[in-house]
């Protein structure tokens, strides 16, 4: 070596890579045990067997489990590892680093506790309450400063493409988390959305798809392409392709949100703008994929030996799968089947289990020998996991397209007469019943994998040597990075990482403030309806009840404009009669039917008869009992504070008479509810929390019944 080269010493930080990476196995088999427990619920009620894991309650701790615990910390544990390396600099920061670790699994805890008791925003993968949001964004930032302050120290001066997607990922999760999560708390555990109705589902739901556009699929393509080539052994396939892919994606994807609101109350233009851009999304996607299968050229004789790049071939394959059925489902036609039934229930689990998932066991298979200072203890047992992952994830998907479609055909059949066949939701539960039990034994196949692999990686553990920091000799100047193709301009970009950044987040930003300003500062395109007014005291308090218990994982309450929806439920969902809803309640699954209508449809005694035992009203229901609401006390002591926040910071039109007395009034309201119950020979509930869920319920939908037919704008 020539005396004019000079070398520096890395020792990379190799100890906070092993804490993410056993947490994510860790927190994987916790969210895929709820995973399967939730399957279960729905292939046998009997399941649901406590208030704490009944169905509406678990489902929100299960996607936040496999989301942010299992797949985020894999994200950390594969960013940590392959930063380092890439810049050949040891992250800026060991405090910070152990700082974002702690505190990601203190988030993960709270959530963990929290939504089985009922703490909820019910606000679709964010569902977590205001502290713990405050907390996700502190530790975001975290993250943040020292993965950017590692930038600023690196040694290599050119990013790597992996890099250019951890930096679209983390400020675009920060700017997605702290706009979505705006909320005014109204107790510890309690806020309310700053958004309402329309707006409120139009900021989610932009949230919702970029929470798995860059929360994900962009790490995730950042671990693609390190792991990939480092496995196979070969170079990226095409970096021309790469810069296609990555600037492409990240400007794309952020529009695409409204196609979760198709056929709904949304403006047509928020929904066709979703619509379009759905579609564009396939280019960039499958330009990801090819690259991602196209870099294994001269590595597919490893396949036969290899369950590493089985996993990576299968995950990749997902991602083509996943972002194909994507922008199909996003077409109106499709979306009028799909929407609400199990067919996006399979698409979503097809990215989670298939994408995510097998990306994340061949990396761990991959990285935590080596981290061990070992050899993985069985080569068959993970190429076992391998085939009942696939074959797993495989059924699951099959299972749900085949409920999915049936649900939505059956829901739209018509007899010769014209009339709805299955007028009655009981007639079509019979047929979804095989489907849900091959979902639970295709689940618990895709489970057994998972503990499979944590039998082979704790083997692997015993066997390891003298586990330390990995120490390099980096050389400078560097080598130029094994990337041959050079795109000029984009070749300048990569070496000047602030404004790479700034160009990323303007990306990033565009659809946003594109779909979200219109919205927000033009009013008229929510018009309001001079019938609908705010909730009373009591009614409040009843939606409360509703959201804690996570009715919105089965009731959806909009009636799209559709001849079979109108003839069940009623009168379409219309922009103005949700302005005082906080949060919205559209919902995106129904196993059961929809609620926007059910007001006055049913007295007051079947609601209490099917909260109490929703057979006995509703022969062959999947719904749980909720027996501890005809037991827990009503409290009625905040709702003053809920009454007055709703007037003096929402605009909503209560008067000084119902803030000053509205502790009185929801008592008042509750005992005419409660006196029509001990009427006909029911106990009395009037200071129980069903009394405000029955209010509630008989609310929906009654304003816009006492409406004009027709929608007019008012001043």
């Amino acid at each position: 070596m020539s005396k004019d080269i000079k070398t520096v010493t890395v020792t990379y930080d190799d100890a906070i890579t092993r804490k993410f990476a056993l947490a994510t196995v860790v927190w994987g088999v916790v969210g895929m045990l709820a995973g399967l427990w939730l399957a279960l619920e729905l292939a046998d009620v009997g399941f649901n067997v406590s208030q704490h894991l009944a169905f509406g309650r678990l489902r929100p701790l299960h996607t936040n489990a496999v989301i942010f615990a299992f797949v985020g910390n894999a994200i950390f544990a594969g960013v940590y590892y392959s930063t380092q390396r890439l810049l050949k600099t040891r992250m800026a920061s060991d405090l910070l680093s152990k700082l974002h670790f702690w505190g990601w699994q203190l988030i993960i805890v709270s959530a963990a506790v929290t939504l089985p008791l009922g703490f909820t925003t019910s606000k679709e993968y964010a569902e977590l309450e205001w502290p713990i949001d405050v907390g996700i964004a502190l530790v975001w930032v975290i993250f943040g400063v020292n993965f950017f302050w590692t930038l600023a120290r690196r040694r290599e001066k050119h990013l790597y493409v992996a890099i250019w997607f951890y930096i679209a990922s983390i400020v675009t999760v920060a700017m997605l988390h702290i706009v979505n999560s705006l909320a005014v708390p109204v107790s510890v555990l309690k806020s309310y959305s700053v958004y309402a109705g329309v707006q409120d589902a139009l900021v989610q739901w932009w949230y919702g798809h970029n929470a798995v556009a860059f929360f994900l699929t962009t790490p995730f393509l950042g671990l693609m392409y390190y792991f990939v080539p480092k496995v196979a052994q070969r170079p990226v396939y095409s970096y021309r392709l790469s810069i296609i892919h990555f600037w492409a994606l990240v400007f794309i994807y952020i529009w695409a949100g409204p196609h979760h609101l198709l056929n709904s109350a949304l403006p047509d233009w928020a929904q066709s703008t979703g619509t379009v851009f759905s579609i564009m999304l396939l280019a960039p996607s499958w330009g990801g994929m090819i690259n991602g299968l196209l870099t294994l050229r001269g590595a597919w004789h490893k396949l036969r030996t290899d369950p590493i790049l089985k996993f990576f071939v299968a995950a990749i394959t997902f991602y083509g799968m996943s972002t194909f059925e994507g922008p199909m489902l996003s077409l109106k036609s499709v979306n009028t089947l799909s929407h609400f039934t199990n067919w996006t229930i399979g698409h979503v689990h097809s990215g989670a289990l298939g994408w995510n998932g097998m990306l994340t066991f061949g990396i761990l298979y991959w990285l935590l020998p080596r981290l061990w200072k070992t050899k993985l203890h069985s080569v068959r047992w993970a190429t076992a996991h391998f085939w009942m992952g696939l074959l797993g994830i495989a059924g699951y998907v099959l299972s749900m397209w085949v409920a999915g479609i049936t649900e939505g055909l059956m829901w739209k059949e018509f007899d010769a007469e014209g009339k709805l066949v299955y007028s009655q939701w009981a007639e079509m539960v019979p047929a979804l019943a095989p489907m849900y039990w091959v979902r639970a034994v295709s689940g618990a196949l895709y489970l057994s994998g998972v503990f499979l692999m944590v039998a082979n990686l704790f083997k692997t553990w015993q066997s390891r040597g003298e586990v330390a920091d990995e120490k390099v000799e980096v050389v400078l100047p560097d080598e130029p990075h094994e990337v041959t193709t050079s795109v000029s301009w984009h070749s300048r970009l990569e070496g000047k990482p602030l404004t790479f950044t700034v160009w990323t987040t303007i990306a990033a930003a565009a659809g946003g403030l594109f779909e979200l300003i219109p919205s927000m500062a033009i009013k008229s395109n929510v018009p309001t309806i001079e019938s609908v007014r705010p909730y009373t005291p009591l009614e409040l308090l009843g939606r409360d009840v509703y959201v804690s218990e996570g009715c919105v994982s089965c009731h959806s309450q909009m009636v799209r404009p559709f001849r079979e929806e109108t003839l069940r439920y009623g009168e379409y969902g219309k922009a103005g009669e949700f302005v005082y809803d906080r949060p919205f309640l559209w919902g995106s699954r129904r196993i059961g039917p929809d609620l926007l209508r059910v007001g006055g449809k049913y007295p007051d005694m079947w609601h209490y008869n099917h909260m109490l035992d929703p057979r006995s009203t509703s022969p062959g229901s999947l719904m749980p009992e909720y027996g501890h609401l005809f037991e827990q006390p009503l409290d009625t002591a905040g709702v003053a504070a809920k009454v007055a926040l709703f007037r003096n910071t929402f605009d909503a039109p209560y008067g000084d008479y119902e803030v000053d007395n509205a502790e009185i009034l929801a008592a008042v309201q509750a005992g005419e509810i409660a006196d029509g119950l001990v009427a006909q020979g029911l106990p009395d509930v009037r200071d129980k929390k069903i009394v405000a869920l029955i209010a509630y319920l008989q609310r929906l939908g009654r304003d816009v019944q006492l409406a004009a037919p027709t929608e007019e704008p008012t001043e």
